[in-house]
Order: structure tokens, then sequence, then C-alpha cells
């Protein structure tokens, strides 16, 4: 991954020592939209052309001058003791209205999701997606169809790639599990050992804060540092005061559910009080965050995804937010669009998939003769003529139970329409090779 690092802003005291004659006039000027409206960080906003009558330095010490006066501090230090501070601006409070609209309240809810029938294979496919994009983006190699291939059959990983995006998915379930619990310290280990379990190179290190020799920083593959975190020394504190944040003990202002979700990310990323896997932890605990806030539909929704097409922007979002007084509306403005994205990819998903149900079953009419589960296998397997299905690997995309699942899988064998055979003691079904010509025979019968 190629990473600009962002030019740091000149220094606010600096600026406005050097330009104190010139505030009254700057702050008349009337501020530029697209800045005010971005949230523009200096590496951006000093290649664009000022209002007129200012200079890039005065536009930025007017934009400064007007964020000053709504930051709100959190608890988060940096490692000079400075406190990480942020606002909410027009552009977050519409995606956080979009957020509560399609993500946490009753309105516009799509019926898959909600459906006890076939919710479980949309939930089933988003921890999938969530799991392995998460993986992938910390180094993991395999690809999305083996990956599939291993949760659904429920094999051993073969390797740390497949173990990370085994430890990730298993992790995903358990975080529906605990959704309804306070976080706390052992919490935070235990999701760490979870999603690290078996993948590194020290196994001790599992579930166990770095210890002050080990000597973690934040770099690229040249050895450049973007970040140093907080000595090890003071993690369990770090760790404590993180966890009044994530049950809302502090501040002692509201701050928006989702806003809190995306600041304990880069709060758990910025402490990287782990060897590795912080990453995938610091994803975990916002995952916590949204179903803790009832934002039911995160159980569905992958926000790794939209970060693994992008990762460059999401590691600048981290990096703006360092080298600009500790100013995390950045990170809020680019994780609040992240969110909002994922969604809108979920309804998309839903709204094509609904789709090739209505014009299956339209053209199609044998298969209203078959269960929901069995329809799905059926649609699969038209289009993917040599695929091999088993017992486990129809019950774990269904969540269902093994003898469900067999049932399925026998009666469409008893049809014609899965051939059978035995590898070992377990039996593998295939689709016939005329499936559509027997499904239009058993649409005429």
């Amino acid at each position: 991954m190629q990473l600009h690092k962002p030019e740091v802003p000149p220094p606010f005291v600096h600026l406005l020592r050097k330009l104190n004659s010139q505030v009254e006039r700057i702050l008349s000027t009337a501020p530029d939209s697209r800045s005010m409206r971005d949230y523009l960080h200096w590496d951006k906003l000093r290649h664009l052309t000022p209002p007129d009558g200012l200079t890039a330095e005065e536009w930025w010490l007017g934009l400064k001058l007007q964020r000053f006066g709504q930051y709100r501090p959190v608890a988060l230090e940096d490692n000079r003791g400075q406190a990480f501070r942020f606002l909410v601006p027009d552009i977050v409070q519409e995606r956080l209205h979009e957020i509560d609209c399609l993500a946490g309240g009753t309105l516009r809810l799509p019926e898959p999701v909600t459906n006890p029938q076939t919710r479980d294979q949309y939930l089933i496919r988003s921890l999938m997606e969530e799991a392995i994009t998460s993986s992938q983006l910390e180094g993991a190699v395999t690809t999305r169809e083996v990956a599939k291939e291993m949760i659904r059959t429920g094999r051993p990983a073969r390797d740390r790639s497949e173990r990370m995006i085994l430890n990730n998915y298993l992790t995903m379930k358990r975080i529906v599990e605990i959704k309804d619990q306070e976080m706390t310290p052992e919490l935070v280990l235990d999701l760490h050992r979870r999603v690290t379990e078996g993948t590194l190179d020290d196994p001790a290190m599992s579930g166990r804060f770095r210890r002050p020799e080990q000597k973690v920083v934040v770099d690229d593959l040249e050895g450049e540092i973007y970040h140093v975190p907080p000595p090890a020394e003071q993690l369990t504190e770090r760790c404590r005061l993180l966890c009044d944040f994530a049950n809302g003990k502090t501040p002692e202002f509201f701050i928006h559910p989702v806003v809190r979700a995306i600041l304990l990310h880069f709060w758990l990323a910025y402490d990287h009080p782990f060897v590795d896997g912080n990453g995938r932890t610091a994803r975990a605990l916002f995952y916590w965050a949204m179903l803790h806030g009832d934002f039911w539909l995160f159980e569905f929704i992958s926000i790794s995804a939209i970060l693994r097409k992008a990762p460059a922007k999401y590691a600048r979002s981290f990096l703006y937010t360092e080298t600009d007084d500790n100013d995390l509306t950045y990170f809020i403005v680019y994780q609040a669009g992240v969110i909002q994205r994922a969604i809108e990819e979920l309804h998309a998903y839903i709204g094509r998939k609904t789709e090739e149900v209505r014009e299956s079953e339209a053209r199609l009419r044998a298969l209203r003769m078959f269960n929901y589960r069995q329809t799905e296998l059926l649609r699969h397997a038209l289009k993917h003529p040599h695929q091999e299905y088993e017992v486990l690997s129809h019950q774990q995309s269904h969540g269902t139970a093994y003898e469900t699942a067999r049932t399925d899988l026998l009666q469409l064998h008893d049809k014609g329409l899965l051939d059978m055979r035995k590898r070992g003691k377990t039996m593998i079904f295939s689709p016939a090779p005329d499936l559509a010509a027997r499904l239009r025979k058993a649409e005429a019968k």
C-alpha cells in the first residue's frame, strides 16, 4: 500500500502570533463552503485556491479558529499528555441521520433481514464478508472463495491466513452474543485472544498487552514510521479509560452512539496495545459498540469490505487526526462515510438478490415446491453446475440444524435434482447435469 504522509499543518500558536493583527479581517471573510463541509486537512487545503483576499495560511487560521470554538475533549491522550478532541460538522450530522434511519430504527427495513426464514442466510454472509475482508486488510492472502468454502464446510484452517479469517468469523459471532454486556478490560483481551489465536509468532501474546521491551510502531515496508503508540506501562490504565468511554461513563456530555463507536475504533488502534491484531480488535470493538447501541442492522454489515477498497484513505484518516492537534473529526468524517456506504451496499445487495429471486421464481415455478434453503441451493447450483455440497456446508450457510440440512439435500437427491456419492463417510452432493431441464420438467407436472 502506497501511503502519502500528510504535511503537518502550520502550528496554530505560531500562526496566531504571526497573523494576530489580521484575525478580525480573516474572520470577517465569508467561509468557503467546500472547506466547511468537507472538513479539509491542511494537506489538501494548501493546494486549493483560497477565498478572495486570503492567503492559504490565513484561510487555514480562520478555519482553525472556527473549529476551536466547537471542540469537545475525550479522555484519550497522546504521548505528550494532550487530549484528543472532536466536533460534529454538518456532513457528519447528515450521515448520522441516514445511519439512524437505515440501521437503527424501524423505517425502510429490508424484508429479507427481518424475515425469520431468510435472515440467517444474510447474517452468515455478512459475518463471512467481514471476517474475510478484515483479515485481508491485515495481510491475509486467501481468496474469498477458498475462505468461504472453509467456513461453510467447517474444515480446519490450513495456514495462518485461513486461521485469521476463521478467528474473525468466530469472533464476529461472539460479538453478536455479548452485545448487551458492558465492555471490560477482560473482554477486550478476550476479543484479542479470539482474533489472534494460532496466528502470532509468540502464541503467549494472544490476549495479552505488549510488554515494555516489545517496541511496537506502525510503519511501512520501507521502514518509515507513521505512529508510535503509548508506552506499555500505561496500557492497563488506558484500557480502563477506554472501557469507561465504551460504557458511556465518560464524558459528561452526550455523544451519538455511532460517533462513540467510531472513536472506540480509533482509540484502540491509537493505543496499539497488542503486538499484532490491533486493527482486527479495533474493528471488533466497533461492531460491539454499534450493536450495543441498538444499531441491530450491523449484524449484517461489513465495514472492512469498504475499507479494503481504499486502505490508504483509511490509514490517512488516522494520520490527519494525529498531525492536526489530535482532531478526531477527520476520522469521524471518514468512518461515517464508510458506514453510510456499507449500509447502502447491503441494501443494494439485498435488492439485487430479491430481484434475482423474483426472476427465478417467474422462470421456474417449480422452485415453489421447495423450502427457502433448498431454493437458494438450487439457484446457486444453476449458476455453478460443478459445485459440491455437503450437509455441513449447507448447515453452515443457513444456520440450521444438522438433521434439517441433511433432510434438505436428501429430498433434492430423491427428486433427481442432485447427484450423490460418498467420499469416505461424507455424503457429497452435486447438481444433476441437466438441472434446469429437470426443474422445467418438474414444473410441468
